[in-house]
């Protein structure tokens, strides 16, 4: 996300003497990225953010992927799963994944980490299907509620806050950077006017956090499938300002505006953020096609080139049937897919959805994880068979 912001107390010019009241240099920390080249912002700290007090062992944090299971279609059911653990690292079970994204539900029990949390290689995207809080960070508060994309680069130091009641989310671990989509901007990084979506959608960091007591603090940093220990002789929350273009922020599902034509667009209109090697789509409420002959159910396609995940979160898909919300789709390329039987002609004539869904399209095979088996509808793959008995599915819109 490339535009500038700042918050609390900077110096008028970079890089020069910032004192505190007693006296003291206030500590600089520059987070960038691609060695100087890409997106930074410049953190002004209490306590220089280096004084590592401790080094723990480090604990074993991956997921096996499944590259010999036979090629097919897949549905996962993940609904009934209302809690998968205690806090937010606890809780999380990656379904699936390759070498440029991983994705995995975390249905938390623990309102907050009692510790800090930074992945050293990954952005993620936490999209937020129930729940309600607040993400901390080095930068800031930054609020979110149910249709929420939180955003967080990596590097980025942070814990959640959950309030009361029951918490369902969607992780998207990227190994490249998350970025708006590139047909959307301008040279100069500008979303467009005909962008679905432009920056001030976009909730960057409000008020900053500002813990200054030495002690013991706990950062647990993901990198290469370990979360390493490690104790800091201050909090990593000490920052008085900063500035730059490097920073977490929330975007609505609903703040997505939807394009649409006289005929059925392709899933591309529905791109919101893009990384190396795939794309994050947002299925949203629409008009259908308006051409006297539409057919607003997709049609068949073969994924020549990438793998189609799609997540429910809420309303009635109107191509597929059986599917419950908080379910995974997969279609993998090599195979074709389409709409299930009886949905393309029960399309014709009508006016709109209200469906929610998020959709992963990777350029790279998806493999399911051994956790993601207890989730499979082994009965999917035969479901466009005429005579196939489709389960109804087991819940309402959940979405507030």
């Amino acid at each position: 996300m490339a535009y500038y912001h700042r918050l609390g107390q900077i110096p008028r010019k970079r890089h020069t003497q910032f004192r505190q009241p007693d006296g003291s240099l206030y500590a600089e920390q520059l987070v960038g990225t691609l060695g100087f080249h890409g997106v930074s912002s410049l953190l002004y700290h209490i306590n220089p953010p280096t004084q590592i007090k401790e080094v723990g062992e480090p604990v074993p944090y991956s997921e096996k992927l499944l590259k010999d299971r036979a090629l097919q279609p897949s549905h996962l059911r993940t609904l009934a799963q209302t809690t998968t653990g205690g806090d937010y690292l606890q809780a999380r079970q990656t379904l699936m994944g390759n070498a440029d994204v991983m994705l995995s539900i975390c249905n938390p029990t623990e309102r907050r980490m009692q510790y800090y949390y930074k992945n050293a290689l990954a952005d993620e995207v936490i999209f937020v299907h129930e729940g309600r809080g607040e993400l901390w960070s080095q930068l800031g508060k930054v609020s979110f509620e149910p249709g929420d994309y939180v955003v967080v680069p990596r590097t980025i130091i942070h814990q959640f806050h959950f309030e009361e009641g029951p918490v369902r989310l969607l992780i998207i671990e990227s190994f490249s950077p998350i970025e708006t989509c590139r047909r959307y901007r301008n040279h100069f990084g500008q979303l467009l006017e005909h962008s679905p979506y432009c920056e001030r959608d976009m909730r960057p960091p409000t008020e900053l956090i500002i813990e200054d007591e030495p002690g013991e603090y706990r950062v647990q940093v993901k990198k290469e499938g370990f979360l390493h220990q490690l104790t800091y002789a201050h909090s990593p929350f000490d920052v008085v300002g900063w500035d730059g273009y490097f920073f977490p922020y929330a975007f609505s599902i609903h703040d997505f505006e939807p394009i649409t034509g006289r005929i059925h667009q392709p899933p591309p209109v529905h791109q919101t953020f893009e990384a190396h090697n795939f794309v994050i789509c947002s299925f949203v409420p629409r008009l259908f096609d308006y051409h006297p002959q539409s057919i607003p159910a997709p049609y068949n396609h073969s994924n020549v080139d990438s793998d189609e995940v799609l997540y429910y979160v809420a309303g009635n898909f109107m191509s597929r049937k059986g599917i419950d919300l908080a379910s995974f789709t997969v279609h993998p390329s090599g195979l074709p897919h389409g709409p299930h039987p009886g949905t393309v002609e029960a399309s014709i004539g009508k006016k709109e959805t209200h469906e929610l869904a998020v959709m992963v399209d990777t350029f790279r095979p998806m493999y399911l994880t051994e956790t993601a088996l207890q989730y499979v509808d082994d009965k999917y793959p035969m479901s466009w068979n005429p005579d196939f008995k489709h389960e109804a599915p087991r819940a309402a819109d959940m979405m507030d």
